[in-house]
Order: C-alpha cells, then structure tokens, then sequence
C-alpha cells in the first residue's frame, strides 16, 4: 500500500500493470502514444505515482491521454464513467466550507486535489475529455472555476447529458452525493 506519499515496490508494480491493461483496453484515448514510453517516464517520477494510486483509490480510473511534446509530460486523467464515487459530496473550496454552518461535507473539492497532488479539469479540458468517450452521463463533475465566478460565491460544474456537454453553476457551498470532481495529472 502507500504510506506517506510513497507506494510499496509491490503496489507499484500492481498499479502500473493496472495502468498498462486500461491502457491496452482503451486506445481510442491514446493512438499516438506507446506504453513502454509512458511505462519508462512512470518509473522514472516514482513520486507521481502515489497521486496516480490517490486517483485510482478515490475511484477515478485514471489513463493517459495525451503527450506535451514540449515538456515530455504524459497527461493523465480521471477517466471513470460516472464522477468518481471517493471524491464526491464536497464543496468547491475551503472558504465555501468553512462558510457552512449546518451539514458540513467532509472536505472541499480544492482542498482534495491538492491533498491528492492533481489539478482540477477546465471546462476546456472537461470537453477535450468528452471527445475521448461519454463520461459523467448520470452524474456531474466540478470543474475549475473562474476567479470572477468564485469572487461571487459560484461555482462551475459539467455533464454530459443529451449528447452535449453542458456547464452549469451552484453555489460554491452546495454539495451533491452524484457530484464529485475528475483531476489531471502531468508525468
């Protein structure tokens, strides 16, 4: 298992075995890519590994997506179905959380990601994802929010829904037992 950020050689192992069969099930994600490069760039960011283990514990069934060829990142992102099932019923960030009085969640969606080590998707990045299957067809994910949006205690989320993404809004301190939040990953 993991303990303090650092992955056990046999949970490493299993996790990138983990990584290399949804990889192989899933090409459409990842045609240009190889997984011996990807495989070789994950063994060399052994401390990134952790955060990928966080994604896949929380239930997001992180894959890589796509590659930056200027900085020779992988990209990896929360590809499960539905939202992921450990990251969900959270407000967007700490002020929201600390803002409630009555029913508080367990935690805020910035403050998880960050626990975690990932960053919160873009709406651009949500849509970029929706080209690569349908993701979140019965529940929702939030989404990085503008900082104009936040300043005025709003919050963004994302579905897919009808054959269309749509962006919503709530307020940054409403929590959902359907809504929870995909991350990304670079290594």
């Amino acid at each position: 298992m993991s303990i303090n950020g650092e992955l056990s050689a046999e949970r490493t192992e299993e996790l990138i075995n983990l990584l290399k069969s949804r990889f192989d099930k899933n090409m459409k994600r990842h045609q240009a890519l190889k997984w011996p490069d990807v495989e070789t760039r994950l063994r060399a960011n052994q401390h990134k590994l952790w955060s990928l283990n966080e994604m896949e514990e929380t239930g997001g069934e992180p894959d890589v997506v796509s590659l930056n060829k200027e900085t020779g990142e992988y990209q990896f992102i929360d590809c499960s179905a539905e939202s992921p099932k450990g990251r969900r019923s959270l407000c967007y960030d700490r002020e929201a959380l600390d803002a409630r009085k009555d029913n508080k969640p367990v935690n805020s969606v910035i403050d998880l990601a960050a626990e975690i080590g990932i960053e919160l998707l873009t709406e651009e990045q949500y849509r970029d994802l929706q080209q690569l299957g349908k993701f979140d067809e019965k529940t929702s994910s939030w989404i990085k929010t503008p900082d104009n949006i936040k300043a005025l205690g709003g919050a963004l989320f994302a579905d897919f829904r009808y054959d269309t993404v749509f962006v919503y809004h709530n307020g940054a301190q409403s929590y959902y037992a359907a809504r929870a939040f995909r991350g990304l990953l670079n290594i």
